[in-house]
């Protein structure tokens, strides 16, 4: 009986240490993001300060859930495809994360894709945009707390007012970014009576847009109606300055745009009143995520959250919310709470599309308004466009 006894003792004790070494084994996350070499590094920056933001602000600053640390690993792209199947593989394998976040830039975040299904864990998308993240070629293991192609163009064309009167010429980089954003538009356009008179496609980092532009001007001088040329170009090159300047007045012609960045909103100084959408402006957002997010960031970086900033504070208490609610801690346990998955972020509340796993949530319908005591222009709330507002087409349906 001794022994007997002796016997579960010993099992009792295995027991306990193997369950507190359980419970210090910290949960890996890896954020795989480009951060040299690239304009977008800024975007992937602000994406990592959100994230870090947003894994204090869920866990009450502890860092930690269900009794495990949450360790941040961060992975460089540095914006190349090869590169960044590579350390994702590596995250995956070497590195034992259980989930990772990424990417930047789309086309190089469609590369990694296959590289969440092979290895049979989750990648969560954030920042990138493209609707083909979540289409037909992504899979069960993607998760995408962005927000998509069609939404910044569905809201786009909201915010335009679209009708019979409508004529359009747009201007996108030809990437999938550039691609499924004007793919998006003419759909959300379908049915209104308004016309898209010329499509033009331009090389990343192109800064001379004076051929595509008379281009533009030549399909819509001649129009009888509202003219607009719409822009959509995520990186450098200040195409509606270089657009501005060309006088596109001259032939009754108006420019839009969607929001951006902080530093870029000073440039928009030259088109007051023009109306847009924008996925994230601080001032936009009236909950106590934003309210929180805003003062923090505030009293530490001496300026307000930014367009991805935001954006990251999603990806990070989405992770939490499901690492929180799934039965254990891996892969299936967190797919299956994270599908129709509802949580609380700076934009009010996303939920997690089953279907496609998108992010389904608001924009903002803005007007530019200039004070000369602000830096930037301000992209001023004219109303919230909500989820439901949106036809967003489902991309993967299996």
């Amino acid at each position: 009986m001794k022994s007997l006894l002796k016997t579960f003792a010993g099992a009792a004790a295995g027991l306990v240490m193997a369950t507190a070494a359980w419970a210090d084994h910290p949960i890996k996350i890896a954020l795989v993001h480009g951060i040299s070499g690239h304009s977008f590094e800024v975007f992937s920056k602000q994406t990592q300060t959100g994230f870090q933001l947003g894994i204090e602000y869920a866990t009450n600053g502890t860092g930690m859930v269900k009794g495990h640390k949450i360790e941040i690993i961060q992975k460089d792209t540095q914006f190349k495809p090869d590169v960044a199947r590579a350390v994702l593989a590596e995250a995956y394998g070497d590195d034992d994360v259980l989930l990772a976040v990424g990417a930047t830039s789309s086309g190089v975040t469609k590369g990694l894709l296959p590289i969440a299904e092979e290895y049979e864990k989750i990648l969560i998308v954030e920042p990138a945009v493209a609707d083909s993240l979540t289409g037909p070629d992504s899979n069960r293991y993607i998760f995408k707390t962005s927000r998509n192609s069609s939404m910044d163009m569905q809201a786009q064309a909201l915010a335009l007012r679209p009708d019979a009167n409508l004529h359009v010429a747009t201007l996108a980089e030809d990437y999938a970014f550039g691609r499924d954003g004007i793919a998006a538009f003419k759909a959300a356009l379908d049915g209104s009576g308004a016309t898209i008179e010329a499509e033009e496609y331009i090389p990343q980092g192109t800064t001379d847009f004076t051929a595509a532009t008379e281009r533009m001007f030549n399909a819509l001088k001649d129009k009888e109606g509202r003219k607009v040329i719409l822009i959509y170009v995520a990186g450098g090159g200040d195409p509606m300055g270089k657009i501005k300047a060309m006088q596109p007045e001259r032939f009754g012609i108006e420019i839009s745009t969607g929001g951006h960045i902080l530093p870029v909103l000073p440039t928009y100084k030259r088109v007051p009143g023009m109306e847009g959408a924008i996925y994230y402006y601080y001032e936009a957002p009236n909950n106590a995520v934003n309210d929180w997010l805003v003062k923090t960031h505030q009293e530490r970086f001496d300026g307000p959250p930014d367009f991805f900033t935001a954006g990251g504070m999603a990806a990070a208490l989405a992770v939490v919310k499901a690492l929180d609610t799934a039965q254990e801690l891996e892969t299936e346990a967190l797919i299956t709470a994270m599908e129709g998955m509802s949580w609380e972020t700076p934009k009010g509340t996303m939920t997690f599309r089953p279907e496609d796993h998108q992010a389904l949530q608001s924009m903002y319908h803005f007007k530019i308004k200039v004070d000369d005591d602000v830096d930037w222009a301000i992209p001023e709330l004219v109303r919230e466009i909500t989820a439901d507002e949106m036809n967003i087409p489902i991309g993967r349906n299996n």
